[in-house]
């Protein structure tokens, strides 16, 4: 248990002490920023498909930081330091993973705040939007670290993380979206499945994805 909270610290620090944290929020903002001069200035059509538009920005920005997530550890030998003192790579995965969704998910929340205002959506959309975000980011959170183990060390890890991680957080995205509509009243509970289908699977898929480049 010490050995997870300090792989978790440590990424923590690593992601606060750069500006790679700044990034993702700053594409959310921007998405939402410019999406009103893609479709009009009409509030009405805003606030309708303005949810939408923010968790499409937000499942675009879980994947800026893949490249972040686990490579540098493998190229700096912290992996193999890892396995030499007998901690396995589950408990780097779990650690990995709840350190990404502290330093992405509250921050998206938080971001969240300012983009739904700029398209128009009304209090209940809002809280809507955020807790589907705090459920679907911890899932994205959790892909986002598997798919960063599965692309390390490969040329052009950047663009196959994108081919492999998008069509895998579709039902994130689907349900996420689905939740702000009041007919479709499953959408949320889906949506809690989907996140806790992928945290529960990505610990394992991870460290078998460390073990292999180890190998």
């Amino acid at each position: 248990m010490s050995a997870l909270f300090a792989i978790a610290r440590r990424d923590l620090r690593r992601s606060f002490t750069g500006s790679g944290w700044l990034l993702p929020l700053i594409f959310f903002l921007l998405v939402a920023t410019l999406f009103p001069f893609a479709i009009g200035p009409d509030p009405t059509v805003l606030g309708r498909v303005g949810g939408g538009a923010l968790w499409t920005a937000a499942l675009l920005a879980a994947l800026m930081p893949i490249d972040r997530l686990i490579a540098p550890d493998r190229d700096a030998g912290v992996l193999d330091q890892y396995a030499v003192r007998g901690i396995s790579e589950e408990v780097v995965a779990v650690a990995k993973i709840g350190a990404h969704w502290i330093g992405f998910g509250p921050p998206l929340m938080l971001a969240a705040l300012p983009a739904s205002a700029m398209l128009n959506m009304d209090m209940d959309g809002l809280l809507k939007l955020e807790a589907g975000l705090a459920l679907g980011s911890l899932g994205l959170a959790a892909l986002a670290v598997t798919v960063s183990a599965l692309v390390a060390g490969l040329q052009s890890g950047g663009a196959l993380a994108g081919l492999l991680m998008l069509p895998l957080a579709v039902p994130v995205l689907i349900f996420g979206a689905g939740a702000l509509d009041d007919l479709q009243r499953g959408a949320f509970a889906l949506l809690g499945a989907a996140a806790l289908l992928l945290v529960a699977v990505a610990p394992f898929a991870t460290g078998a994805a460390i073990r292999a480049m180890r190998d």
